[in-house]
C-alpha cells in the first residue's frame, strides 16, 4: 500500500482514499458516541452551521470543542460524553481539526475517520477494499500532531499486513503535546480520563465511514469482520 501522510493545508488534490486521523479528541469522541448508541454524526463546517442544524432538529445533540456554550449540548471530550444520553440520537459535531479534515476530503471515493479506538477495524477495511493508495490526513497541529502521526503510521502498517507492536505508537501518542496539555488541564472542556480513553487500542470493532447524505457530510459506523487484536495478523 502506498501511504501518504499530509496535513490539511498540504492537500493539493482530492485523494481516492482518505483516512482522517484525530486521536485527541474528535474521532475518539465519535467512536464512543457510536458505542453509546448514536445513529449518525453530522460533521458541521462551522459553529453557525452546527447551531442551525440543531435549531432545525431540536432532538439532535450539538457538540463542539472547548467549554460549554449556549446552544450546544456537549463538548468534545470522551470522558464527559459518558454522561450524555445518546441512544438512537444524531450528533452534530464541529471541532477545530477533525471535522475540518474530513470536510476537506469529502470528494474522495472513500473517507474514513480514525483514532486508536478503531485502528484495527480501519486497517482491516483498507485491506478488504484492497486500497493501493491511501492518504492519511493528520489533522492536529498543522499536520504535525504526534498522536495523529503515530496513529496514522500504526494503521498504515496494519493495513499493509505487517505484524505490528502497538506499544511504541501508543507511547508516542501518550507523550504528545496534546496528551500533556489534556493531562495538565490546559485545555477547556476536558475530563481527567480523556487521555486514557483516547489511547484504548481497538476498543470498537467498527470503522467510521463519512459520506455525503442530503448535502451533509455524515459519519456512520461500518462493521468490519475479522480479528480485533493489538497486533495484526492478516
Amino acid at each position: 500500500m502506498d501511504a501518504r501522510f499530509l496535513g490539511i493545508a498540504e492537500l493539493d488534490e482530492t485523494p481516492a482514499v482518505a483516512v482522517v486521523v484525530d486521536v485527541m479528541r474528535a474521532f475518539t469522541v465519535a467512536a464512543l458516541a457510536f458505542g453509546q448508541g448514536v445513529e449518525k454524526i453530522v460533521l458541521a463546517g462551522s459553529l453557525d452551521e452546527a447551531l442551525a442544524l440543531k435549531a432545525r432538529h431540536p432532538d439532535w445533540v450539538a457538540l463542539k470543542d472547548g467549554p460549554r456554550a449556549a446552544g450546544f449540548d456537549a463538548v468534545n471530550s470522551p470522558g464527559l460524553l459518558r454522561s450524555v444520553d445518546l441512544g438512537g440520537r444524531t450528533v452534530v459535531q464541529k471541532t477545530t481539526a477533525g471535522t475540518v479534515g474530513a470536510l476537506a476530503v469529502k470528494e474522495a471515493s472513500l473517507v474514513l475517520c480514525a483514532s486508536f479506538v478503531v485502528a484495527g477495524a480501519t486497517a482491516r477495511l483498507l485491506r478488504t477494499r484492497a486500497c493501493g493508495s491511501v492518504t492519511f490526513v493528520v489533522t492536529g497541529d498543522d499536520g504535525h500532531a504526534e498522536e495523529d502521526l503515530a496513529c496514522a503510521h500504526y494503521i498504515a502498517r496494519r493495513a499493509a499486513g505487517a505484524a505490528t507492536d502497538a506499544a511504541g505508537f501508543l507511547r508516542r501518542a501518550g507523550e504528545s503535546r496534546a496528551a500533556v496539555e489534556l493531562a495538565r488541564g490546559v485545555r477547556q472542556g476536558a475530563h481527567p480520563d480523556d487521555v486514557a480513553l483516547c489511547l484504548e487500542l481497538d476498543r470498537f470493532p467498527f470503522a467510521m465511514v463519512a459520506a455525503p447524505e442530503d448535502s451533509l457530510m455524515v459519519l456512520r459506523p461500518h462493521a468490519v469482520p475479522g480479528r480485533n487484536q493489538k497486533t495484526d495478523t492478516p
